[in-house]
């Protein structure tokens, strides 16, 4: 039987503390009518802090931008109603002994599972879904300067609610992702440039701007990415030194923890430096930044998300590869999803060894929020 102490130690950071290191990771599930999170929300995460998950990352829930989510069931993060709402899912989660984030965005201009569009426009970098794919407008330097004051808004917003810390979301293809890659950022003023390093300009502004509205000791999370939604295969930094012009800056800005997204968290991120049981993205992210560092992908399942959307089932895996990891201090904390939506009490059953109490992901639990 795996020993999973080592997930079950304590962690703290700034005014963070938290009883283990399992984080909920953020999922979007589109179930917040006309943006406004309500009590299916609230006791959606109340029964995963009852389940003993160390830090719940809301799902992505969007700054104050007219084109700023890509399906009408993601939640808003503005405006009396929605704020009032979140603050009665952190109270919620509170009130079961949990901590919890909200996960902070902007979809940018890339497209949901559905039809639905916006009323406005979608916005990005150069007007881009993806490599030579047109797509709504280029950001303006006065959209810029408004989104960013907007994420702003949002984190001041995020600590006023009552949460413990929050989350940019800055991977998968969405806005600020779409700043990094080369392949939808072609702007040729002070937020475009041949390098990451200049791509990551505007990332950079909008953590300081986020950073100056919470204050020095509030924590705050930036979840990043190699891959997109729009290619599996993207690579943003090709080498060590590439990822630290990436994500060094972006910790000197006022990062504290680095979410570093990868689909399956055993891959190396540099197999040619250190082989295929190599330090995996956030391991790296780790060492070359200093900062704490997440990781995800796959936990516990046999299957990486992807599949999910296409009713994919998965099964539960062993987590002698985590326990590993974790041991050597490869990463901080390790973020579980899918597993999470059809078993609340995940954490709590890891806890006490009961393996073969787990269950299998089931695709179908998408459909509802419980």
């Amino acid at each position: 039987m795996t020993n999973t102490d080592i997930l079950f130690q304590p962690f703290r950071l700034k005014t963070l503390e938290l009883p283990n290191r399992i984080v909920m990771a953020p999922m979007t599930r589109t179930k917040a009518a006309n943006g406004i999170p309500g009590a299916i929300n609230a006791e959606y995460y109340r029964k995963r802090a009852e389940g003993g998950v160390g830090l719940i990352l809301s799902e992505g829930t969007v700054i104050n931008r007219p084109a700023s989510r890509n399906d009408p069931g993601i939640p808003f993060f503005h405006g009396d109603a929605a704020m009032a709402g979140w603050k009665a899912v952190a109270d919620a989660v509170h009130g079961a002994g949990g901590k919890m984030g909200p996960q902070i965005w902007h979809t940018g201009s890339t497209r949901a599972f559905t039809e639905w569009e916006p009323d406005a426009p979608v916005e990005s970098p150069s007007g881009l879904l993806g490599p030579d794919q047109p797509r709504g407008n280029t950001m303006s330097d006065a959209d810029i300067a408004d989104t960013i004051a907007a994420f702003a808004k949002a984190a001041l917003d995020a600590k006023n609610a009552g949460f413990d810390t929050f989350e940019i979301h800055g991977a998968h293809g969405y806005l600020i992702d779409q700043f990094f890659w080369s392949g939808t950022n072609l702007r040729t003023d002070r937020f475009g440039g041949k390098t990451i390093a200049e791509r990551a300009t505007f990332a950079r502004e909008v953590v300081a701007a986020m950073r100056a509205a919470v204050g020095p000791d509030f924590p705050i999370i930036l979840r990043v990415s190699q891959w997109k939604q729009q290619d599996f295969t993207a690579r943003l930094a090709t080498t060590p030194d590439e990822m630290t012009s990436w994500l060094a800056p972006l910790v000197e800005a006022g990062v504290d923890i680095i979410h570093a997204s990868q689909r399956r968290f055993w891959e190396p991120e540099f197999p040619e430096i250190d082989g295929e049981k190599g330090l995996n993205f956030a391991g790296w992210a780790k060492k070359l930044t200093g900062a704490a560092t997440i990781s995800v992908g796959s936990v516990g399942l046999s299957s990486d998300f992807i599949g999910a959307f296409s009713g994919e089932a998965s099964e539960k895996s062993n987590l002698d590869g985590l326990v590993e990891r974790m041991e050597r201090g490869e990463f901080d904390l390790i973020a579980v999803g899918r597993a999470l939506i059809t078993d609340a009490q995940w954490p709590n059953k890891v806890a006490k060894g009961a393996f073969d109490e787990l269950e299998d992901f089931n695709a179908a639990a998408l459909a509802e929020l419980v």
